[in-house]
């Protein structure tokens, strides 16, 4: 049995396009499969947080009301 496991694809990181130049407080988001992973814009090798799609997306419509 391999239990070798493919190495994740790079993720793809982006942020509000109202976080502006001077790099203030801000979060960048990453999609990668069935998962959504939020950083830290000012701590790019820092930690992040991973959550499934369906908890993102709650949170999203929480954040909007």
């Amino acid at each position: 049995m391999n239990t070798a496991m493919a190495p994740e694809p790079a993720l793809r990181w982006s942020k509000s396009s109202y976080s502006g130049a001077e790099g203030g407080q801000c979060v960048e988001v990453a999609e990668s499969l069935g998962a959504v992973h939020v950083r830290d814009s000012k701590q790019l090798d820092g930690p992040m947080l991973t959550v499934g799609v369906r908890a993102w997306a709650g949170f999203l419509g929480l954040a909007a009301s």
